[in-house]
């Protein structure tokens, strides 16, 4: 397994298709359809936010988004949204998308993302990017990283404890959960 910083060109459309996979269930009812969700998130993924895990033959099998004040992995501004949804779809789904956004946390690496191709799980790329976000982390100078779990995901939670991550505290979605079909989203965070 090769894992490098950035995620190279050729790679947009299935890294845009590997996120959808991940998240559309969480993301479906505001970014939706899936066909346009997948046009926006290949328009705005920044490539130099992401790791990605390759196997010997160069096929993608996981990425790992991080945040910080120059962007996301997955961002975009309410300008690229208009291009593909129009302005009332832009303006419903920017309020809606706020209800999601977690602020930057200047002592902590933000994890924005991680994502393993299904054929792949198991396998231990998850281990291996999470391992690669920790040396990007400390080598922009940060202690710890941190993401957030949702309830509907224990594999993931799972991994994470596995992977030496304490939960620091667990918000309730409230009557959001009827929006992004989850009820809780458990923040995480890890030395490094």
């Amino acid at each position: 397994m090769k894992i490098t910083t950035g995620i190279p060109e050729a790679n947009r459309a299935e890294v845009a298709a590997l996120y959808w996979e991940a998240f559309g269930e969480k993301l479906g009812f505001v970014m939706g359809p899936k066909y346009r969700a997948l046009v926006f998130i290949t328009q705005v993924l920044r490539s130099d936010h992401g790791i990605c895990a390759h196997d010997d033959t160069g096929a993608l099998l996981g990425v790992v988004g991080f945040k910080t004040r120059d962007g996301a992995l997955v961002g975009g501004s309410f300008t690229d949204m208009r291009r593909i949804y129009g302005w009332v779809g832009a303006a419903a789904r920017t309020a809606l998308m706020a209800a999601l956004i977690r602020d930057l946390d200047n002592e902590r690496f933000l994890i924005d993302g991680i994502f393993v191709a299904p054929e792949a799980r198991g396998c231990g790329v998850g281990t291996a990017l999470l391992d690669a976000i920790r040396a990007e982390a400390r080598a922009r100078g940060y202690r710890q990283v941190r993401l957030d779990v949702i309830d509907t995901n224990p594999r993931a939670r799972a991994l994470y404890l596995h992977q030496g991550f304490v939960e620091l505290h667990t918000q309730k979605m409230g009557l959001w959960r009827h929006v992004f079909g989850f009820s809780a989203c458990t923040t995480m965070v890890r030395d490094v």
